[in-house]
């Protein structure tokens, strides 16, 4: 017998929450942010809302279906099933965050605080919940590209903005970069890292790589094969160049970069604490992954 559906709801701790965990209480939180020029009443209003949102999507779930629910802190430690709706319920890259930890579940995007929110990956209401999720098998969903590294030692990060490759802490990284298939073409370099993203991260950290050098190419759009990549603030030296700072990266197509540092580490989505770290003389090849977040439209 299969088993029923589970909704899966996905949620991160309010701004309120974590001021008064770390203030101790309301007062202590609201002298704080007065101390700074800024209101609890607006920080706590949020929170209302996004609590809202939560109990009015819980509701809509249907009564057949299993439900879990997992905070954004612990996805690293949830395991996802292949039955799964996941149901964020927040952010746009709260999306971002739970893509990596899914393999085909579809992912229904709810809006907490619309107008705020740019809406690009969170698309619908907690009103809309309730049409939403018993339908969720049958609707017709967006294959959004991912991104993938994967080091000479089995290590794999999947994300679906960017990924980054440098320094921890952004210092200077040292590494040799290429293109596989490029003629064996390498060329050493000392930067600020290596940034690969997507078209779904092309709203964002992309975005503005893009913008500062002149928007030459063509950003590619959420759902197609293609990446783009910039190298930020290679240093020229006689031992270092920057002839290889920007480029397209096909469906098939592979940047391999070798560490020349002590330490570089590889993070996905603005997940600094969730890093795959390298060592001297190791290799990692980034491009297009083979897997799609299932975005319900």
């Amino acid at each position: 017998m299969s088993l029923a559906p589970r909704a899966v709801l996905v949620h991160r701790t309010t701004e309120y929450e974590e001021l008064v965990a770390h203030h101790g209480t309301h007062g202590q939180a609201a002298f704080f942010l007065s101390s700074r020029g800024r209101d609890i009443a607006e920080v706590a209003e949020r929170h209302e809302r996004t609590r809202r949102a939560l109990a009015e999507v819980t509701s809509a779930i249907p009564l057949t279906w299993r439900q879990a629910r997992v905070e954004r802190a612990d996805l690293d430690r949830f395991l996802f099933a292949p039955e799964d709706v996941v149901v964020v319920v927040g952010q746009d890259g709260l999306v971002a965050n739970v893509a990596k930890y899914l393999a085909g579940q579809r992912v229904v995007g709810i809006d907490t605080d619309p107008g705020r929110n740019p809406g690009v990956l969170v698309r619908h209401r907690p009103a809309q919940a309730a049409a939403l999720l018993p339908a969720a098998f049958d609707t017709t969903v967006d294959e959004l590209t991912m991104v993938e590294a994967v080091a000479d030692d089995t290590q794999r990060l999947v994300a679906l903005n960017e990924i980054y490759l440098g320094a921890a802490g952004h210092q200077t990284a040292r590494y040799r970069l290429g293109l596989e298939g490029d003629g064996g073409v390498v060329e050493a370099q000392a930067s600020s890292g290596v940034l690969v993203g997507t078209g779904t991260g092309a709203t964002g950290w992309l975005r503005s790589l893009w913008q500062e050098r002149g928007g030459r190419l063509r950003l590619p759009d959420p759902t197609e094969n293609r990446l783009l990549w910039f190298v930020r603030e290679a240093w020229p030296s006689p031992a270092t160049g920057t002839s290889l700072i920007a480029g397209e990266l096909p469906a098939r197509a592979r940047l391999r970069l070798t560490v020349e540092s002590e330490r570089l580490i590889a993070f996905g989505d603005g997940m600094e604490g969730d890093a795959v770290e390298l060592t001297w003389g190791q290799t990692v090849e980034v491009g297009v992954c083979g897997e799609r977040l299932r975005l319900v439209g």
